[in-house]
């Protein structure tokens, strides 16, 4: 009977294999067309309070005038 013996270079490589699969797969999914509309809509997000703050910025300066 032939024993496998599994070193620490054939985990590294199959840790390596692994991650590089896991980064294709991530890849694939953040440029994925279904996707596309989701993400422009997240990418808006840090400005969708913008214009909201501006009014009440602008009537609490005007009044400390």
């Amino acid at each position: 009977m032939s024993e496998m013996l599994i070193d620490i270079g054939t985990l590294r490589g199959l840790g390596t294999v692994l991650v590089m699969g896991a980064f294709c797969c991530v890849l694939c999914w953040t440029f994925s067309a279904r996707r596309r509309d989701a993400f422009a809509e997240a990418a808006q997000l840090p400005f969708a309070d913008e214009h909201a703050d501006r009014p009440a910025f602008s009537a609490a300066r005007s009044t400390q005038q």
